[in-house]
């Protein structure tokens, strides 16, 4: 009997040590460091620039909607902003939709494409 307890403990056979938590949940929360700094924190980035862009818009501003529609801001509410888009045509539409504030004398940006 005590050789073959010997066999087992020269073998590795006998209780393993525990490993210390931090080598279980180490690479876990690697990985949700890098999901965060590569994924999470620029969108919400963007996402707070966005909200600035939006509450900057005010009555005189050229913008791009969405939807390539391209007017200048006639009255500016909370929720929704009034578009001349032509001669007497007006149009009211929600501040969400505004992507991009152009600069005077802007017509159409360089990185939307043209047919």
């Amino acid at each position: 009997m005590d050789i073959l307890f010997s066999v087992f403990a020269m073998a590795g056979g006998g209780a393993a040590e525990e490993q210390s938590p931090i080598y279980m949940f180490g690479p876990l929360m690697l990985m949700v460091l890098i999901f965060y700094f590569l994924l999470i924190r620029p969108q919400q980035r963007r996402e707070k620039e966005r909200r600035a862009l939006l509450a900057a818009v005010k009555t005189g501003d050229k913008v791009l909607f969405g939807g390539g529609l391209i007017g200048v801001v006639s009255n500016a509410s909370d929720n929704t902003l009034t578009i001349k888009i032509a001669d007497k045509v007006k149009v009211d539409v929600i501040r969400g939709a505004v992507t991009q504030v152009l600069n005077k004398g802007e017509d159409i940006p360089a990185d939307v494409p043209q047919r």
